[in-house]
C-alpha cells in the first residue's frame, strides 16, 4: 500500500510539473503582430510634440517588440527615431537595435 501511495504522489508531481511547462510554452508562443498602422494614435504626439494619449501608450507597449523592425524600415524609421519623447512619456524604453 505504501508503494502505491508513493507512485500516486510521484505521478501527481510529474503531472503538475508538465502543466507548468505547458503554460510556459503557450505564453511564449503568443506573439504580437507587428502592424505599424496600430501606432496611428501616436502620430499627433510625435508630430506636434504633445502629450501622448492613453491609447497611444497602450499601443506602444503592445508593439514594443516591433520597434526595432520599424526603425530599420525606411518608411517608418524617421517616425520612431523622432518619437523618443513619446516613448519616455509612455514609460517605454528606447529600443536598442
Amino acid at each position: 500500500m505504501k508503494f502505491t501511495g508513493a507512485i500516486c504522489i510521484a505521478l501527481v508531481i510529474v503531472l503538475v510539473s508538465s502543466l507548468d511547462l505547458t503554460n510556459a510554452v503557450v505564453e511564449e508562443e503568443i506573439k504580437v503582430a507587428c502592424v505599424p498602422t496600430e501606432l496611428k494614435p501616436c502620430l499627433p504626439a510625435i508630430q506636434a510634440g504633445s502629450q501622448p494619449s492613453t491609447e497611444c501608450c497602450g499601443k506602444l507597449k503592445e508593439q514594443q517588440s516591433c520597434l526595432c523592425g520599424y526603425i530599420k524600415n525606411p518608411a517608418f524609421g524617421s517616425y520612431i527615431k523622432s518619437a523618443q519623447k513619446v516613448l519616455t512619456a509612455c514609460g517605454v524604453p528606447s529600443p536598442t537595435c
